[in-house]
C-alpha cells in the first residue's frame, strides 16, 4: 500500500527532476496559504494566459496592513508555489509596500522553477496586485 509519505516523496522527486527548487517544492506540497478567508476585505479573481485561475482573499486592517491572504487555485505546481510565496512576501506589509512586490522577488524566494512556468509567477503577482488595487478603489478614500 502506498503511504502519504511515499506519495509526497514521489512528488518531490518528480518536481525536482522537472527543475523546481526546494523552496518551490515545499510551497507546493505544504499549500499553507490555500483556501478562503471568511471575513476577507477583498476577493479578486484572475485567469492566466495558460488557463490557470486564481482567486485571492485579502484581510487588510485599518492601518492598511495585510493581516492575511489566501489563494484558491485551479492550476499547476508552478502556479501554486508562486502564489504561496507571494503571500509570504506581502503578509505584514502595507498595501503600498505589497504593490511593489515583483515577479523577480517571488522568483528569488522560489529559487528555481522551470522556464516554461515563469508565467505562473506573473499570474500570482498580477492576481495579488489586482486584489490590492481593487481593495484600494473600494476602501481607501
Amino acid at each position: 500500500m502506498v503511504t502519504e509519505i511515499t506519495i509526497q516523496e514521489s512528488e518531490r522527486k518528480m518536481l525536482s527532476e522537472a527543475g523546481y527548487g526546494e523552496p518551490a517544492i515545499d510551497y507546493y506540497l505544504e499549500k499553507k496559504h490555500m483556501g478562503a478567508i471568511e471575513d476577507a476585505n477583498q476577493i479578486s479573481f484572475k485567469v492566466g494566459s495558460c488557463g490557470d485561475t486564481m482567486k485571492i482573499f485579502l484581510k487588510v486592517d485599518e492601518n492598511q496592513i495585510i493581516q492575511d491572504a489566501k489563494y484558491q487555485i485551479a492550476g499547476c505546481a508552478g502556479a501554486i508555489s508562486a502564489a504561496m510565496a507571494t503571500v509570504d512576501l506581502v503578509k505584514g506589509k502595507t498595501v503600498e509596500q505589497a504593490l511593489q512586490i515583483t515577479d523577480g522577488d517571488v522568483f528569488r524566494v522560489l529559487e528555481s522553477i522551470p522556464e516554461k512556468k515563469h508565467h505562473c509567477i506573473q499570474l500570482a503577482v498580477k492576481t495579488m496586485h489586482l486584489g490590492l488595487e481593487e481593495f484600494q478603489t473600494a476602501h481607501v478614500s
